[in-house]
């Protein structure tokens, strides 16, 4: 009895979850060809984002060191949020080349 209690009550809830899923997807609006973006634009786009990262960290080194900021809370901030882009972007960057390796490898 007890097995079967548990087999409908996981169907109902997967069912609910399947409604609700589909309820939530149905909202999202496909983009568009003009909103497209491809490859080389979100790697630009994102290479541009770690840079004004490593700029806006330098800048807060640079006022810290002439006493325009005081904050070591802003600078600290803003420099592991620099810090964490560089390894993302360190991690991202290995695991595309360890990605060509193994498909450069693969014999047709």
């Amino acid at each position: 009895m007890n097995i079967t209690r548990a087999i409908e009550a996981y169907e109902r809830n997967s069912r609910a979850f399947t409604e609700r899923f589909t309820a939530i997807t149905s909202k999202v609006e496909q983009p568009s060809e003009k909103t497209k973006e491809s490859f080389t634009d979100i790697l630009e786009n994102s290479l541009r984002g770690v840079n004004d990262l490593q700029i806006e960290k330098s800048k807060a080194i640079e006022d810290f060191a002439s006493g325009k900021n005081n904050n070591v809370h802003d600078l600290m901030i803003a420099m592991q949020r620099a810090s964490t882009a560089v390894q993302l972007t360190t991690a991202v960057r290995n695991k595309v080349l360890e990605i060509y390796q193994e498909l450069s490898q693969m014999q047709l």
